[in-house]
């Protein structure tokens, strides 16, 4: 029997724990509810979930700090659940690495189709690496981009990076000079099935910029009103 995929449920109303647990348990998810920051950080050690739905405004650790202590040591993927709506929430939850957003209220078929759609995004990691016979890697000056064991090497050091980071870089790496728009971006790295806006990619090419600096010899270009390219020069 397969396992099933279990899921962590963050969210300081009970009930609106409980009624997400019973959307996905009826989809053949493992399901586990807390309702504060500290049980939620405790939950995942134990707990080692596949998929994290964290509300922001919890009591005592917020979700946005919760989301930072877990990316400092993990990339299981966290899709953030949250009543606000301000451009801004959104941002730092996406700086922060989180994987997807949800506004609250929600359509329980949106839910599971998130979690689905997200979950599928991030096993394709153990997939690859497990078949070394295909390997996808390129190498640029200072760069190399591996995406058959998820890994970034730059300037001689290992860099940390989700899966979404790691594929975005590789997608634009492997087709130098070639521009892509944010649209084209959003449905090859996070699938047509993917429901948010292209902030998403301005939020995960700044994260890699942040990681991975411009050299003299390739850079991630930002090609204005379309969108971005991984330029080669020489």
């Amino acid at each position: 029997m397969v396992a099933r995929q279990k899921i962590l449920i963050v969210d300081d109303d009970t009930n609106i724990a409980e009624l997400i647990s019973l959307y996905l348990t009826k989809e053949c998810f493992d399901t586990k509810t807390v309702n504060d920051g500290e049980e939620a950080l405790a939950a995942f050690e134990q707990y080692m979930p596949n998929l994290i739905l964290l509300d922001l405004m919890l009591p005592g650790i917020d979700g946005y700090q919760v989301c930072r202590e877990i990316r400092a040591k993990s990339d299981t993927p966290i899709i953030m659940l949250s009543a606000k709506g301000e451009i801004f929430d959104k941002v730092l939850g996406l700086e922060l690495g989180a994987d997807d957003y949800i506004m609250k209220p929600f359509d329980s078929k949106e839910l599971v189709a998130r979690v689905k759609a997200v979950l599928r995004r991030y096993q394709p990691s153990s997939k690859s690496m497990s078949t070394a016979s295909g390997m996808k890697c390129v190498k640029y000056p200072g760069l190399v981009v591996n995406l058959s064991n998820y890994s970034v090497v730059y300037n001689g050091q290992p860099v940390d990076m989700p899966p979404k980071e790691l594929e975005l870089l590789y997608f634009l790496a492997s087709s130098p000079n070639q521009v892509f728009t944010r649209e084209q971006l959003l449905d090859h790295i996070w699938g047509y099935e993917y429901i948010g806006d292209t902030r998403t990619v301005d939020v995960h090419v700044k994260r890699l910029r942040e990681k991975v600096k411009d050299n003299d010899f390739w850079s991630l270009s930002t090609v204005w009103g379309i969108g971005y390219k991984f330029e080669v020069t020489g």
